[in-house]
């Protein structure tokens, strides 16, 4: 299994924080978020290899972050950084863009675990990848916000009995329900190729949501709830009460 964590946005919403900095290294308790999502990463035994895909602008910052973090850490594992070679928002390739470029430019032929680097959360991803394996099928880790005001602004889910998905919208005005898609996601190996697919019939190359919402009308894709805190950073006020938090 490889990990993929998605890098490569600019972060606007956070400036100036962000102007000269990527918002995964952004500080949360004294550690960069980078370093709690890679903390749980190295929890899973059966993890070969992590990337991370950054943009051009950013790709030195994370050069450093990795130098530093496993000169800290005691699990020998191989942890790559990729330019995907954007240098603004304006020629960004967007997350599933991104995700199709670390499949091609690496050639992964593996189950793939993806998680945006601004996702922070307290709970294992053991038990995640446990349910994703047995069922060797798309999973996607989901979370309640008990908010149809709050869920709004996320992709929205339902989902059948047996934890099928039955629904995605992204972004909806009116949300079916408070579950929500958190940016993490396995995909196993046979479905890489489906990339490809959807970024030549489709035009948003943003969300990976979009990919899900997209793949669930074709197969079967199942949902796993996440517990505890979740933090998704994408405003001065959301870091601040992560720091509170974690601290």
């Amino acid at each position: 299994m490889r990990a993929l964590l998605l890098s490569a946005g600019y972060a606007t919403r956070l400036y100036p924080l962000t102007l000269n900095q990527p918002k995964a290294l952004l500080t949360v308790a004294g550690q960069p978020i980078m370093n709690h999502i890679t903390d749980k990463l190295l929890e899973l035994s059966g993890l070969d290899e992590i990337y991370v895909v950054t943009n051009h602008k950013f790709y030195t910052h994370f050069v450093e972050w990795k130098e530093r973090y496993l000169g800290k850490s005691t699990r020998k594992l191989v942890v790559e950084i990729l330019d995907d070679g954007s240098t603004t928002e304006h020629n960004r390739l967007g997350a599933i863009g991104d995700i199709q470029f670390a499949i091609e430019s690496k050639k992964i032929e593996d189950d793939l675990l993806v998680l945006a680097s601004d996702n922070l959360f307290c709970s294992s991803l053991l038990s995640f990848v446990d349910e994703a394996k047995t069922k060797n099928k798309p999973l996607v880790g989901i979370y309640n916000l008990k908010d149809k005001r709050l869920a709004s602004k996320y992709g929205v889910v339902n989902f059948d009995e047996n934890r099928k998905l039955t629904y995605f919208e992204e972004k909806p005005e009116n949300p079916q329900t408070t579950w929500v898609a958190m940016a993490l996601y396995f995909f196993p190996k046979t479905i890489l190729t489906a990339f490809k697919t959807y970024l030549k019939e489709q035009q948003n190359t943003d969300q990976p949501g979009r990919f899900i919402q997209w793949l669930y009308t074709k197969q079967d894709v199942y949902v796993w709830e996440i517990s505890g805190l979740w933090f998704d950073i994408g405003s001065k006020e959301v870091l601040e009460a992560a720091n509170q938090a974690f601290g």
